[in-house]
């Protein structure tokens, strides 16, 4: 039954790795991670996604867990693709059919966003009878936070002219390129679930956001020229992603026990395994190249700089 799938994940495309990669996305992202602007670029993102958030509790913790993200993530990419691209009117029955969780978790979290206004009801102008959800710009620049910083990460290595990630400082176009995203997810899966290190803290309230503090604090002392990390102590953290100390001890006692990184003394990182740090620098290779391919002809300038290709590390 259709229901079961969505509640169990088996067959959901937001459940699964991507089954298709584009061509020319291994060579894309391999030219990234090669690069030696590759590391302090990672380190910027990671600096501003472990950036306490501009929104306060409660509203702020809603994107930082992967569900609820999802829910967020389909219905910015329903709104667009209604908007831009003929798509069906984005209601609340056509998100819970590709948001990933349950249909009742779905309208409870769609409840708590209008709420928060951080979406909009509206009616269809050609059904009167229907209801359209517009998510808030608020919504799309924080869902949209880590494509920003990416996109911008990968301005920063291959020194784009003018730097493509001002062009998503619009609310309008930032929403449609996380609707472009969404579709490859719908059309593939996710790249996500290729990086089961990743993927698991995503899954935890505050984990993703947590993780790049780590590898932020990480990078700051490997690498010059690097901006200086914020403290990495429970209570600091607590602090910063408005969660209990005792969540962020139990996910950094999750971490070591799994052998993925270890904080030491002072909040410093002590160690990260090499298997793990490997699939982090995967991970954002990947994301980078991902976002590098959803651009259309004519949306970046012509006046862009590309480097000759960088020699495989």
């Amino acid at each position: 039954m259709p229901r079961r799938r969505l509640i169990d994940g088996v067959d959901e495309p937001t459940q699964r790795p991507a089954a298709v990669l584009p061509e020319g996305f291994g060579a894309r992202a391999e030219r990234l991670l090669c690069h030696p602007r590759f590391r302090p670029a990672l380190a910027a993102y990671c600096h501003g996604m472990s950036r306490a958030a501009p929104i306060r509790w409660p509203y702020h913790k809603l994107f930082d867990q992967l569900g609820r993200y999802l829910v967020c993530f389909m219905m910015i990419h329903n709104y667009y693709a209604w908007r831009n691209r003929g798509g069906p009117p984005p209601t609340l029955s056509a998100l819970q059919g590709v948001a990933g969780v349950s249909a009742r978790q779905t309208a409870g979290f769609v409840a708590a966003l209008k709420a928060g206004r951080l979406v909009a009801v509206e009616r269809d102008p050609a059904d009167r009878r229907a209801t359209l959800l517009r998510p808030m710009p608020t919504v799309m620049f924080e869902i949209g936070r880590s494509m920003r910083l990416f996109v911008s990460a990968t301005d920063a290595i291959e020194d784009d002219r003018p730097a493509r990630a001002t062009l998503l400082e619009d609310a309008d176009v930032l929403g449609d390129m996380i609707a472009r995203s969404a579709a490859y997810v719908l059309a593939n899966g996710t790249l996500l679930h290729a990086f089961p290190g990743v993927l698991h803290f995503t899954l935890r309230d505050c984990g993703y956001p947590l993780l790049t503090a780590v590898f932020g604090s990480y990078y700051a002392d490997l690498l010059a020229d690097v901006a200086p990390a914020e403290p990495l102590s429970r209570r600091a953290l607590a602090e910063r992603f408005q969660v209990s100390p005792a969540h962020v001890a139990s996910l950094l006692t999750e971490a070591e026990a799994r052998g993925w990184f270890a904080l030491g003394p002072g909040g410093r990182v002590a160690w990260v395994a090499d298997a793990f740090l490997a699939e982090f620098e995967q991970w954002a290779a990947w994301q980078m190249a991902h976002f590098e391919g959803l651009w259309e002809p004519g949306e970046t300038a012509t006046s862009v700089v590309r480097e000759a290709p960088v020699a495989a590390c």
